[in-house]
């Protein structure tokens, strides 16, 4: 008989099972949760997903910088079913699992989107925006097009567009894969960008800024128009490419009057469930501001594809918000005194958790998590329901948030060895357990920076990136799983759920 582990029913010769392809299996195995046959030679297992060239149902994708002297960047991949980096039937000795034909150097982010069995890793030595075939655990053609190194970089889900900003260069690049056209757009000091899920609206972000931009495709009668020069572009456009024949813009966000809409150092957008709704992040003190906020704008005007943008932004007031430092939009903003440097919604709750650093008395940052309550069906009203005390962190970094099992959202912050407890002799971890039900938070040992998390859902467990190795921890109480059978050479940087359920499951998006 299989024993049920979380949604998959494993048998104890699960893995030597897989591996013969061409084996019918009878009707009574049939029943299997993990691995069902449409057909003998035709291999699946959950909603109808190929069984890769590894045999294995629950991966976790590593990226791992310098693991020798002649590679500066590999990925691979463990079995989190049984903890191991080599098949179950296999010693500690046998071959571990890899993705093939990757090359780039220092892979740094994982953008995880196992609905479409694809990955996308961007590589900080060499600018490689790289895509992973889950399927058959090869690397895709990378993304050509981008200008320089990224500070930011995601590719749609759809894979038709992606889009990076490069800091160094100045330029917000938007790539049109289908089309094989590069638009490289100039906005000084762009140092950060949000993609939404459906692929259809991209926001950047300039350094020290108060102001968000968007682009926007460009109908034929459009490029026309705005072929002659900046003299000729709409109002709000802060740069139109190629110049001779434009086919992108790129604008900043205006309310109908024409006025710039401003926040307090906005430094990234998360979405709500449907899609309409974007929340953008004012970091406020962190970088170097005055408050911290979420403020929430509708999707539809900022959209960039042909045809599909609607309505207007909406209108700013005369004066700041009081509330919310620098930000005028009349639509209002919600304060988050503990900071705003990243946030994830979750569309179960009707919840939006907002992680940041708060500046203390004595001058060193506290890291905090703020719970909003969204309390109307489109999103835009918010209500701050708890204030959390979290791990300390770099102000302004972009922190790890990811929900999983046991109702828990698991947090991972960089320089927390700078942080308040540290600075004070307290006990202190870059790693915080949240219990969603409970609001209480756990602050898990220090084991360096936490700079990846994958939840492993259905087995009640999460793999981790801190300090350069891989750790595994329990969600039930957040108690240490052994990693010595997936522990790695090099530096490991981030880790994905390459089986996840969606592309929720992604700390990087």
């Amino acid at each position: 008989m299989g024993i049920l582990r979380g949604r998959f029913r494993v048998f104890p010769s699960r893995v030597a099972i897989l591996n013969n392809r061409s084996l019918c299996i009878s009707g009574g195995a049939a029943l299997l949760v993990a691995v069902a046959l449409s057909g003998c030679g035709s291999t699946t297992y959950f909603a109808g997903r190929s069984l890769p060239p590894s045999g294995l149902t629950n991966r976790v994708l590593i990226s791992i910088q310098n693991p020798s002297p002649s590679s500066g960047g590999i990925l691979e991949f463990v079995d989190a079913f049984y903890d191991i980096r080599y098949h179950y039937n296999s010693t500690n000795t046998g071959p571990q699992f890899a993705i093939s034909g990757y090359s780039a150097k220092l892979p740094s982010t994982i953008q995880n989107m196992p609905e479409e069995r694809l990955g996308a890793v961007y590589s900080t030595g060499d600018g490689v925006l790289a895509l992973i075939n889950y399927t058959k655990e090869i690397t895709n053609p990378a993304v050509n097009g981008l200008n320089g190194f990224s500070a930011s970089a995601f590719v749609t889900r759809n894979q038709q567009f992606a889009v990076a900003a490069s800091q160094s260069s100045h330029i917000l690049t938007v790539v049109n894969r289908l089309t094989n056209t590069s638009y490289p757009l100039s906005l000084p000091g762009v140092y950060r960008v949000s993609v939404n899920p459906g692929g259809s609206m991209a926001l950047a972000f300039v350094q020290n800024s108060n102001y968000i931009y968007y682009p926007r495709q460009l109908t034929a009668s459009e490029s026309q128009a705005y072929s002659g020069g900046p003299s000729t572009w709409p109002t709000g456009a802060e740069d139109c490419e190629p110049l001779n024949l434009p086919g992108m813009c790129l604008f900043q966000a205006l309310d109908p009057k024409g006025n710039p809409l401003t926040f307090d150092r906005p430094v990234k957008a998360v979405f709500s469930a449907d899609g309409g709704t974007a929340y953008i992040l004012s970091c406020g003190p962190e970088c170097g501001g005055n408050k911290a906020s979420v403020t929430s704008l509708p999707v539809a005007p900022l959209i960039f594809l042909l045809g599909q943008s609607s309505g207007s932004l909406p209108a700013t007031t005369t004066a700041p918000s009081a509330q919310c430092g620098s930000v005028n939009i009349a639509s209002g903003c919600t304060p988050t005194p503990g900071g705003a440097s990243n946030a994830l919604a979750d569309s179960a709750s009707s919840t939006l958790y907002v992680a940041g650093q708060q500046q203390q008395p004595d001058g060193y940052w506290g890291g905090y998590l703020t719970v909003l309550g969204l309390s109307n069906s489109a999103g835009t009203t918010m209500t701050m329901s708890a204030s959390l005390s979290i791990s300390d962190g770099a102000p302004g970094a972009i922190s790890r948030m990811l929900l999983a099992d046991d109702d828990t959202l698991w947090i991972g912050m960089s320089k927390c060895t700078n942080g308040e407890r540290a600075s004070n002799g307290l006990p202190y971890g870059c790693l915080t357990m949240v219990n969603t039900t409970t609001n209480a938070a756990t602050l898990l040992p220090y084991n360096g920076d936490a700079t990846g998390i994958a939840a492993v859902t259905g087995l009640h467990k999460i793999y981790t990136a801190e300090g350069g190795q891989i750790y595994i921890y329990s969600t039930v109480n957040g108690s240490a799983i052994d990693n010595s059978n997936v522990t790695v050479t090099g530096t490991a940087y981030d880790v994905a759920y390459m089986d996840a359920l969606t592309d929720t499951n992604n700390t990087a998006y």
